[in-house]
């Protein structure tokens, strides 16, 4: 039972209910039991949902982890730049529901690269013609692992797109200033920021001020100008 109806006078003075009063109190506690079983069963279902988010969210950060380990990228580097362009997305204007597929979408920006090998990936020099082929397939590969899984086809924007250029020379599409979905314009700004100013194997972290002024200088090229802009008010010290 879901509780206990109880009818009387506010005076407490004895009353006769007529059968129909007696359906009418059977009738409306009926209503009331289920919309409350009906309510609870919402609750469960909402915890479930998000137990199951959690498990989501749970999963695709260690992805993320074990990319960063294979790419030899510095660690943290996918968690900070997936905050910031979650804080970013929020800041020019996109509905909230879709700011958790900025989120994912950055968490496995370069899961592609699973299918890059190592003898490509973690060559110490610069790459020949022959193996920035194959590197500049990762958008790709990306597309081809995610569309298939329901739930992140939704943040696809970022893995797949990137890596194009505002001013259209990008890869793998060639996508050209608003052409470029909005999510992957804003990652594009903070990816190359954020790696600028990390240590890598093959280079030494890039100081603040300078890679602040190579993002300022490619903005209208390499960057959208709008999102530049934003980012500049946001970023004046090294990502934490």
């Amino acid at each position: 039972a879901e509780g206990v109806v109880i009818v009387g006078t506010r005076d407490g003075t004895p009353i006769r209910l007529a059968p129909s009063d007696v359906d009418l109190c059977h009738t409306l506690s009926m209503h009331v039991a289920l919309s409350l079983a009906n309510a609870r069963l919402y609750e469960e279902a909402q915890r479930s949902a998000d137990e199951l988010w959690a498990a989501y969210d749970a999963t695709l950060e260690g992805w993320s982890r074990a990319l960063e380990l294979r790419d030899e990228e510095t660690s943290g580097h996918t968690q900070r730049s997936a905050a910031l362009a979650a804080e970013l997305a929020m800041v020019l204007g996109m509905p909230s529901e879709e700011i958790v597929h900025v989120r994912h979408g950055a968490l496995l920006h370069d899961i592609g690269k699973m299918a890059v090998p190592d003898a490509i990936l973690r060559k110490p020099g610069p790459l020949d013609d022959d193996e920035w082929v194959v590197m500049r397939r990762h958008p790709v590969y990306a597309r081809d692992f995610l569309d298939n899984i329901e739930y992140l086809k939704a943040a696809l924007d970022i893995p797949y797109c990137h890596h194009e250029r505002w001013d259209g020379t990008g890869y793998p599409r060639g996508l050209a200033g608003e052409e470029i979905p909005l999510a992957a314009r804003i990652f594009a700004v903070i990816d190359v920021f954020d790696a600028l100013t990390s240590d890598r194997p093959y280079r030494k972290a890039w100081d603040v001020d300078d890679a602040l002024s190579y993002i300022r200088a490619n903005a209208g090229t390499q960057f959208d100008p709008r999102v530049v802009d934003a980012f500049l008010e946001r970023v004046g010290e090294p990502l934490e």
